[in-house]
């Protein structure tokens, strides 16, 4: 038992760690040495003894416009006693169909078909099941193949994990979907690169020697992130994935932008396509979509991809796409992302990432030379360091860092071998700077 009040820092009472089987966490080693969140404002979470931790990864990279956020908490309060659910087949609820109207209007070209999910991994596997349904609606069934990326994340469902890239998160789960996957881009010739490398945009051309091994008449989809956030802050080479959608229209393959992390402005613009100036033909988003607030997600498809489903030879009551979720357009999402939305527009927030980027920047790249660091990749406000194994455990570094960081009053994320940074966009320099002080302090701490 530990002693934790979870409602407030000055009472204390007896809350078991024991029920609860935490997520991506190794459960026995948190159990014996837990870290715990009670609050959290703008900026800066708080811990039950009342200790503040600057947001360094923005949630799980969603947060970007700060925690607790008036504008979104009225919205949702407001919401839940107008509407606090509706269903959503068969039946619309008018916030959802405002929500869609919304995104489409500042969606990239010709993404105009907005079909809601209620997260990350719902919208990876939504977008695979509408590239597959697409392909047997234009009379070519054989498409079924799905192309992912080594060191691509793309949720956990079973089609994510099948064209992930990661191994950790797909070795203990066995068999999943018919997959192939393109290399990934991390080359050492691009090491400490400063934003985009300029090294590897010949690495798209090996989609041409899947495409020889499967026949493009097999392949239905190309899925990839703008750039890796899970696997480190793998940022693609300058060209590749503009290369990647030629070869694609070349073979008559749909691309899909995974932008769970991209997207609402993590590279300085309202989405990856948009910073490298690339359109996929399906763009899947959640996370910032609600400033992580609630549960939402959303797969992006273009005009030609929901026309293929309403020109079906089908009965007027058939169900062109038979696929959703008990929460599909929750209402209270829907508000909450409405709120976010405004908040973006009213803020300047892209504006705003694209002014501090370069400030991050510099900050990150000042630990160049500290120990047992092997490589620096940022964009936007997103960024992440390599390591050196310790002890021929390529986690333990990075590990161990993360939990000084914490300590120090900063939360960073640990993720493999490296460590991933991501403020919120309404950090101050004065922040970043601290951030980058209490990190390099781990650091030299862990060098051993």
């Amino acid at each position: 038992m530990l002693e934790i009040d979870p409602q407030s820092t000055d009472s204390i009472t007896s809350v078991s760690l024991d029920a609860y089987w935490m997520p991506f966490t190794a459960n026995r080693h948190f159990k014996q040495n837990p870290i715990l969140i009670s609050g959290a404002k703008g900026a800066y979470y708080s811990t039950p003894e009342g200790e503040q931790i600057f947001d360094g990864l923005s949630g799980l990279w969603c947060c970007g416009l700060g925690h607790g956020r008036t504008e979104i908490v009225d919205a949702v309060s407001k919401q839940i006693a107008q509407l606090d659910y509706s269903p959503s087949f068969q039946v619309g609820s008018t916030i959802a169909f405002e929500l869609a109207d919304r995104l489409k209007q500042i969606a990239p070209e010709n993404l105009n078909r907005i079909f809601f999910t209620n997260s990350g991994s719902e919208s990876a596997d939504t977008s695979l099941k509408m590239a597959r349904a697409y392909w047997r609606t234009k009379g070519q069934a054989s498409k079924t193949k799905l192309i992912g990326r080594s060191k691509g994340y793309h949720g956990v469902n079973y089609g994510g994990i099948s064209v992930g890239g990661i191994g950790g998160n797909r070795k203990l789960f066995g068999s999943g979907l018919d997959t192939d996957h393109l290399p990934h881009t991390l080359l050492k010739e691009n090491a400490f690169s400063r934003g985009i490398p300029e090294n590897g945009v010949a690495l798209a051309d090996d989609l041409e020697e899947i495409v020889t091994l499967h026949d493009a008449s097999n392949i239905a989809a190309v899925i990839v992130e703008p750039f890796s956030g899970s696997a480190g802050v793998i940022v693609p080479p300058k060209g590749y994935l503009k290369r990647l959608r030629e070869l694609c229209d070349k073979h008559d393959i749909l691309l899909i932008f995974d932008e769970v992390i991209t997207a609402f402005g993590r590279t300085g613009q309202a989405f990856g396509a948009q910073t490298f100036d690339t359109i996929p033909d399906i763009l899947n988003i959640a996370k910032g979509l609600t400033n992580g607030t609630i549960p939402m997600g959303a797969v992006i498809a273009k005009d030609m991809i929901y026309a293929a489903f309403m020109e079906q030879k089908l009965p007027e009551k058939a169900i062109e796409f038979p696929h959703g979720y008990t929460y599909s357009a929750h209402p209270v999402a829907c508000a909450a992302a409405l709120a976010t939305l405004d908040i973006y527009e009213k803020d300047q927030t892209y504006a705003r990432v694209r002014e501090l980027a370069p400030y991050f920047e510099n900050a990150i790249h000042q630990l160049k030379g500290e120990p047992n660091i092997t490589d620096i990749r940022n964009i936007g406000l997103a960024g992440a360091l390599e390591f050196t194994p310790k002890g021929g455990d390529p986690t333990l570094r990075p590990y161990e860092i993360f939990r000084k960081c914490f300590a120090a009053g900063v939360y960073v994320r640990c993720g493999g071998n490296t460590i991933q940074i991501a403020p919120p966009f309404i950090a101050k320099e004065k922040e970043i700077d601290n951030l980058f002080n209490i990190l390099g302090d781990a650091i030299r701490a862990t060098a051993s």
